[in-house]
C-alpha cells in the first residue's frame, strides 16, 4: 500500500475540487483549495521525497479557453520530475506519445476508452499499439447509481453503461499497466472512504489499483487499509495540509 500524490490543474491553477461539481460549461467547479504555488513546486516536493507514480490531471477539456494555461502547468510539473509522474486529461491514441515525450511515465485515459457509454475495444487496441500497455493507466472512476457503480467519463460528468466489476478489470488489464479509480461521490469531501467501493476494488485483479476519494483523516487511512487488506495504493488531495487540509504530508509520504 503506497501513497500516490496528485497535482490537479484547473483553469491554469493547481486546485482541489469537489469531484462531482466539475462542469465544462463556464469552466466551473466547487473549489476546496487553490494553491499559490505552480505545479512544478509540488512535482519537486514529490521528487525530493521519493514519491513516484503520482497523477497530474488536466481538468479542462482542449476546447476550454483555459486549456493552454492548464497544459503549461502540466508541462512544468513533468519537467521538474521527468518520468516520475503520470498524466491524464483528454488523452487518446493520437496524442498519447506526445505526453510521454513530455516526460510522463504513463498516460491516464478514460473518455477515449468509454465513448458512447460502452467500452471501445478498438480504441484500447489503438492506444496499446501507440505507446504499449506498460505506459497506460485506465481510469475507472465511478459513481453509484441504484445499487451498482458505473464508470463515468468526461471529467466525471457522464455515466456510461459499464458497471464496475471484477470481470471488467480482468479484461481491461490486458491493455494497461495500472488502474486509477476515483470514488467520485466522495471525492473532495474528506468525509470518509467509500467502503463498499474499496471492498469491491480489493477483489479486483489483473493490474495494480490506486484508489482516490474521501480519505479525510489518518483514521480513515487505517480503515482503508483494513478494508483493502493493504492491497491497493491510495491518493489524498483536499485532506492534505499542502492542499489546505488537516492530514500532515509528512504522515503519509512514508507510505512507499
Amino acid at each position: 500500500m503506497r501513497f500516490r500524490p496528485c497535482i490537479d490543474i484547473h483553469n491554469g491553477k493547481v486546485k482541489q475540487i469537489v469531484g462531482g461539481s466539475l462542469k465544462d460549461e463556464g469552466d466551473s467547479a466547487k473549489e476546496n483549495f487553490a494553491s499559490v504555488h505552480d505545479a512544478d513546486h509540488f512535482a519537486r516536493m514529490y521528487k525530493e521525497n521519493g514519491l513516484w507514480g503520482g497523477h497530474v490531471i488536466l481538468l479542462n477539456p482542449p476546447s476550454s479557453e483555459y486549456y493552454e494555461a492548464t497544459l503549461r502547468q502540466a508541462k512544468a510539473a513533468l519537467r521538474a520530475y521527468p518520468f516520475g509522474l503520470q498524466i491524464g486529461g483528454g488523452i487518446h491514441a493520437e496524442n498519447a506519445e506526445y505526453f510521454l515525450e513530455m516526460g510522463a511515465s504513463h498516460v491516464i485515459v478514460t473518455s477515449y476508452v468509454f465513448k458512447n457509454g460502452q467500452i471501445q475495444w478498438e480504441n484500447l487496441e489503438l492506444l496499446k499499439k501507440a505507446v504499449g500497455k506498460e505506459h497506460i493507466v485506465i481510469d475507472l472512476s465511478c459513481r453509484k447509481k441504484e445499487e451498482a457503480y458505473y464508470i463515468v467519463t468526461d471529467r466525471w460528468q457522464k455515466f456510461t453503461e459499464v458497471k464496475l466489476s471484477a470481470q471488467v478489470f480482468e479484461k481491461i488489464a490486458e491493455y494497461c499497466d495500472e488502474f486509477l479509480v476515483h470514488g467520485v461521490d466522495v471525492e473532495g469531501r474528506s468525509a470518509g472512504v467509500d467502503e463498499r467501493l474499496a471492498g469491491l476494488l480489493r477483489n479486483c485483479a489483473g493490474a495494480p489499483v490506486t484508489y482516490a476519494g474521501g480519505i479525510g483523516s489518518l483514521a480513515d487511512l487505517e480503515r482503508f487499509r483494513e478494508i483493502t487488506e493493504g492491497k491497493l495504493d491510495f491518493t489524498i488531495g483536499s485532506a492534505l495540509d499542502i492542499f489546505g487540509g488537516k492530514i500532515p504530508f509528512d504522515a503519509v509520504r512514508h507510505y512507499t
